[in-house]
């Protein structure tokens, strides 16, 4: 029996490896997530350790950082001397908004409704005469190579998108998108927060990459993924300085700042070691299970969650189907005050969900789920849907 069908089979498992499921159900991971037993552990044993002083700081700074980036390297396909250990997902995309050199009259394209942690970077570089250009998608999130296509100019600098969007869950096709900017001589930025952990990302033609640990990826928060492709460390200058990024001999400080190698140039101080083993065991996890099993788990889940949502006549943000879908699935009814009630009594039931607007104000409904949720889970929730009045 496989890690997958003893979840579904063994409920006493299923609640050991996740406690949430133990009185509620989960469908909140494009918010934050639930830590797993393992990741509770881990952090635990780490804190423990530090609390008695059982702990040496040369060896977890050196030794158990580097074996973190090697599981970060792992799930991306890249290098473990291209992985910086910074979170939130907003540091790494201001590392970058800030550590390139631009000119008046570049041009940076991103799209306006995606989460404003990627869009107030770019904003930000209109004080130095950049200019922003928003992507105007026909549905939310459904960002083609055509569409860029469409707005690229010999003045395109930098592309920033999320690998998928966070409300409707429309999931880029980030190989293709990426090969047409490298086509181009473009910089390819991508906040890979909504699908890092849940689907594989091609990152051959990605130059940066951001993801914070506490939705898809099962860990803690500021606890993430800053990736710099290598050819870009010295594109990319270092915006934060200290003693960890800057070679300091003895905690000497030298004339002169030289940066140490790879990633850790963009790590300026002490990195967040609890939260970093708490990632840590959860990317072991991912890495463990596989994430193009775990992305095929959570597509066959949704589509009995479609099902259901279809025959009670909802209307669902697209993509449903296909090779745009994720665990993202988001959902209204014409009745905003109803989308209210309903999200009220949810919480009641102890049902974890999110309940979000759109740039017209248009509520909806946003369930997220991971691979350890069950149809045992939805059939459940969609029965305390129907008892809304």
């Amino acid at each position: 029996m496989d890690y997958f069908e003893q979840l579904d089979s063994d409920s006493s498992f299923r609640q050991q490896a996740f406690p949430v499921t133990r009185d509620r159900i989960f469908l909140a991971h494009a918010a934050i997530t639930v830590l797993p037993a393992v990741v509770e552990q881990a952090m635990h044993d780490f804190n423990h350790a530090y609390a008695t002083g059982d702990i040496d700081f040369t060896a977890v700074h050196l030794g158990e950082m580097d074996a973190a980036r090697e599981s970060a390297a792992q799930l991306l396909g890249a290098s473990a001397n291209e992985i910086a250990l910074l979170g939130p997902t907003s540091l790494g995309l201001n590392l970058v908004a800030n550590g390139l050199s631009w000119q008046a009259g570049d041009e940076v394209v991103c799209y306006l409704d995606d989460y404003p942690a990627n869009v107030y970077p770019w904003q930000h570089l209109q004080q130095q005469g950049v200019k922003v250009v928003y992507l105007q998608p026909e549905q939310s999130g459904e960002i083609t190579p055509e569409l860029l296509a469409s707005v690229l100019t010999p003045q395109t600098r930098l592309v920033s998108l999320a690998s998928c969007h966070f409300l409707s869950g429309y999931r880029i096709d980030v190989d293709a998108i990426g090969r047409l900017l490298h086509q181009h001589g473009i910089l390819f930025c991508l906040d890979a927060i909504q699908t890092c952990g849940a689907f594989p990302i091609p990152i051959e033609h990605v130059d940066f990459l951001c993801a914070d640990s506490h939705k898809w990826m099962l860990g803690p928060a500021a606890a993430g993924i800053f990736y710099v492709k290598e050819k870009h460390f010295e594109t990319l200058r270092p915006t934060l300085h200290g003693a960890w990024n800057v070679k300091c001999p003895d905690f000497v400080a030298n004339t002169e700042i030289e940066y140490e190698n790879g990633g850790r140039r963009y790590e300026p101080g002490v990195l967040n070691f609890s939260g970093i083993f708490g990632m840590r065991a959860a990317l072991d996890l991912i890495n463990d299970l596989g994430v193009e099993n775990i992305a095929k788990r959570i597509l066959t889940l949704k589509k009995h969650l479609i099902i259901g949502l279809e025959e009670r006549g909802y209307r669902i943000l697209p993509p449903c189907h296909g090779e745009p879908a994720t665990g993202i699935t988001t959902f209204e009814k014409e009745d905003p005050a109803w989308m209210r009630r309903c999200f009220r009594y949810l919480t009641k039931k102890r049902v974890a969900a999110s309940l979000r607007n759109d740039r017209q104000g248009r509520s909806y409904i946003r369930f997220s789920h991971h691979f350890y949720n069950s149809q045992a889970d939805f059939d459940q929730v969609l029965s305390y849907m129907d008892e809304v009045e």
